[in-house]
């Protein structure tokens, strides 16, 4: 007697990536992944394709991005917890204002580290506005200063 077919198992249809919009900056991204791994905590159900727009990955996916510059030494457990901090209260520190000085300069640090990252993986678009690591000290040709200058 012969083997029946196997029955395909009921899947969950997901949204074509094509239409998911990416993020403007590391800092949309990261106040996005905040907001969800908050809601998380507090209980809600998060899954693709939920919200209000399609995104291009998961709240993980930025983690993931965010531990691996851990791990390289990239950013730091000071730069971690001004993220967690100031993402939970879903605000840029102010460095007009003292006591946010410091903040806001490990904010800064920890966005253009970030920056880069998520636009290879597509969850951030476009250019930016921070160069690639290896453009950060770009170096200028002699020729371009003098009077031989074109």
């Amino acid at each position: 007697m012969p083997n029946p077919a196997p029955r395909a198992a009921p899947t969950r249809r997901l949204h074509s990536l094509d239409r998911a919009v990416p993020f403007h900056s590391a800092e949309e991204a990261w106040f996005w992944t905040m907001a969800a791994l908050t809601a998380r905590r507090d209980g809600a159900q998060l899954g693709a394709g939920r919200g209000e727009m399609l995104r291009p990955c998961e709240p993980d996916d930025v983690i993931v991005v965010l531990d691996r510059l851990y791990r390289q030494r990239r950013i730091d457990l000071a730069h971690a917890r001004v993220m967690r901090a100031w993402g939970e209260k879903h605000s840029v520190p102010d460095e007009r204002f003292a006591p946010e000085r410091a903040d806001a300069r490990l904010w800064k640090e920890a966005m253009q580290r970030l920056d880069w990252p998520l636009r290879v993986k597509g969850i951030v678009a476009g250019d930016g506005i921070f160069p690639r690591p290896e453009e950060a000290n770009p170096c200028v040709p002699l020729s371009s200063f003098g009077p031989n200058r074109r």
